[in-house]
């Protein structure tokens, strides 16, 4: 068997770094030039973690040009599109949000949905490296929050308010796709409680970027995705109607974990900067609400936290890299995070036997849900490697961080930037020269 063809680190930074360059449109980066030719929310934030050891200035406009899409009720949609570039479904015409969303910016296209709040890391990171340049590089980082800081608090209290209605200390999503997880099992139950009615016909793009069937969600799953979209249009994207009026209502613990570290980072830069004392004492009352709510859903035994279906009113668990969603943002009583750190770290995920790399796959190899090349079902995914990576330094776990960033970049050497991939082969899967796979190599390599 031929070995791996691998990088030296300094050519798989250049490589990287070519890459987000070829990928950029001037003041966006597509999240890859074939499958995903538009701007994407968190993808766009993990861009910028990627852009800011190389370019402080064009990190910032990268958040930027996210945050010039808000919707006025605050919430950042997870696709900006890009002008005069076709070749993706859903497209604007399909969202029709500026036709129908009061709150939707009438000088971009966007969709009318969301996706998770990781973009205070990113702001934190953008800070850390202007911190380590010249003045006027500071200087440019610190009008961005200058400009943008309430943006990032109204962003923070949408997700608050108009998605966590019963102050649970959870984020409700109305659709897949808000996760970033779309085809997780985690939704499996409460999408097979989606009937979908006439779906508009429509023609899916994915699968000519994508020839190979068994990594991309089925059709059947499409039209569920796409009839939640009509759903969402029948309410006009109203944030007080969509919970009376959509199939799918689910808190997502993942998602909520995200927000809560995401609240105590904006708060922290607040405190830091000088912002109103008002924005820190709410978001780091935000950051405790939303740490106590993923707590509240962890099992009892192993700690794995559960998303919680709000139309069955039942908790749903399953075997995914969610569950792990507690060590993110810390809050479990010790013994039970100890339990929750040997199920992460043994054979039912990062230390099964058959793993090519000791790294956690996005579905459990032991669950019966388990498809190692489909999506959010099996593969592995760099961006989630990082994420965990990142939040396990901030909580003073050094050498977790570090192994997940060693094996992270052990799969990375190939080269191709994969979104992600194969878990006992290594196969690059998905889309190639995916932007935020770059940029996470970026900033482990910064």
């Amino acid at each position: 068997m031929a070995p791996d063809p691998s990088f030296t680190p300094t050519q798989l930074s250049a490589r990287a770094a070519y890459l987000l360059r070829g990928n950029d449109l001037g003041t966006m980066t597509t999240a890859a030039p074939l499958l995903y030719p538009h701007m994407w929310s968190w993808d766009a934030a993990f861009v910028a973690v990627g852009l800011a050891p190389l370019s402080v200035e064009r990190a910032v406009v990268e958040l930027d040009t996210l945050l010039s899409a808000q919707w006025t009720n605050g919430m950042i949609p997870h696709i900006v599109f890009a002008n005069g570039v076709d070749g993706y479904f859903p497209g604007p015409a399909r969202w029709a949000c500026s036709a129908l969303a009061a709150t939707a910016p009438r000088n971009r296209h966007t969709s009318g949905i969301t996706q998770p709040p990781v973009h205070a890391i990113a702001v934190q990171r953008i800070l850390d490296h202007a911190r380590r340049r010249g003045r006027s590089t500071r200087a440019v980082a610190e009008a961005f929050l200058d400009r943008r800081w309430d943006d990032l608090v109204r962003w923070h209290r949408w997700l608050a308010e108009q998605r966590d209605q019963g102050s649970r200390g959870r984020i409700t999503l109305y659709h897949g796709w808000e996760s970033g997880m779309d085809n997780s099992p985690r939704w499996d139950a409460a999408y097979a409680n989606v009937i979908p009615g006439a779906v508009p016909e429509y023609q899916r793009e994915d699968n000519n970027i994508v020839t190979d069937a068994s990594q991309r969600p089925s059709d059947n799953e499409y039209d569920r995705y796409l009839w939640l979209l009509e759903e969402m249009k029948a309410a006009r994207y109203d944030d007080e109607l969509l919970p009376k009026v959509m199939s799918f209502a689910v808190e997502d613990v993942f998602v909520s974990a995200i927000f809560s570290v995401a609240c105590s980072v904006l708060a922290e830069i607040g405190e830091e900067h000088k912002r109103p004392l008002a924005d820190v004492r709410e978001l780091y009352g935000w950051a405790d609400r939303f740490r106590a709510g993923v707590v509240e859903t962890t099992d009892e035994r192993t700690g794995a936290a559960r998303d919680y279906d709000l139309r069955t009113e039942r908790f749903v668990a399953t075997e995914t890299v969610a569950q792990f969603a507690p060590l993110l943002c810390g809050g479990l009583p010790h013994d039970k995070e100890r339990a929750l750190l040997r199920l992460m770290e043994g054979p039912r995920f990062s230390g099964h036997p058959d793993l090519k790399y000791s790294l956690i796959p996005s579905t459990s190899p032991v669950s019966r849900d388990f498809r190692p090349r489909e999506y959010w079902r099996g593969p592995v995914w760099p961006v989630v490697t990082w994420l965990f990576s990142w939040c396990f330094a901030r909580r003073g776990w050094a050498e977790r961080s570090s192994m997940l960033r060693r094996e992270g970049l052990r799969q990375a050497s190939d080269g191709t930037f994969a979104e992600y991939y194969e878990p006992f082969t290594g196969e690059p899967l998905g889309s190639m020269q995916q932007s935020w796979t770059a940029a996470a190599v970026l900033d482990w390599l910064g």
